[in-house]
Parts: structure tokens; C-alpha cells; sequence
């Protein structure tokens, strides 16, 4: 699925990396505790998270993601855009709830991907 394809579907708007909209992604997940992404997100493309700090750019970063959904009208700051912008990572915001979201999503064909279960 493309990112602009999640941005349709989410009635999202795109905060930065309009140029990276083409980008195909193949699993999302839906967490706000960075350490669970840490230690059990595996080959996830798209985060969507309620959590709007530094802390998800870092994470999405190190985990190699592509997009980071910002749901429940959750607005990131200028330093949270600016360092996406320099991960090359898309961020999108949506007013929905993240149950929908995922929902939605996973509805319309984008997986779940693995999980590193231990």
C-alpha cells in the first residue's frame, strides 16, 4: 500500500516528506509504548501512535520505518517535524481513534506484519 493511499484512507494530512508519498509499504502497528516497539515490532512499515514526543521519531528511526501517523488529532511540534524530516520519515496526523485507524487499515489490505514474540 502506498503512503498516500494511507493518508486517503485516514483522512490524514500530511505534515512532512510529501516528496516520499509514492513509498510502498507492506505491514503497519498501532502501539503508544515505545518500549513495546522496541522489543516486539519487527518489519513494520507504518507506526501509528497517540504518543507525540521525540521519542516515536527516534524509535520509528531505529526500528527503519517509513511513516509515523500521529492519531487522536495529535499535532507534533516543529522539533518532532523537523527531525522526521531529517530521518526521511513520512508523518502524517489523523482525527481519528487508533483502533479505527488500524482498522481501516487492515481492512483495506495492509498486514500486521511480524511480531518478535520472546
Amino acid at each position: 500500500m502506498k503512503v498516500s493511499t494511507i493518508a486517503e484512507l485516514l483522512d490524514a494530512k500530511v505534515v512532512c516528506g510529501e516528496d516520499k508519498l509514492d513509498t510502498d509499504v507492506k505491514s503497519a502497528c498501532g502501539c503508544d509504548m515505545m518500549s513495546d516497539v522496541l522489543a516486539f515490532v519487527k518489519d513494520q512499515a507504518v507506526l501509528l501512535t497517540g504518543l507525540c514526543n521525540l521519542q516515536v521519531i527516534r524509535t520509528a528511526e531505529m526500528m527503519d520505518m517509513r511513516c509515523v501517523v500521529f492519531v487522536r488529532g495529535k499535532k507534533p511540534s516543529e522539533d518532532i517535524i523537523e527531525m522526521a524530516k531529517e530521518c526521511g520519515i513520512v508523518v502524517l496526523t489523523t482525527d481519528m481513534r487508533m483502533y479505527l485507524a488500524c482498522g481501516l487499515l487492515y481492512a483495506n489490505g495492509l498486514q500486521s506484519g511480524h511480531t518478535a514474540l520472546k
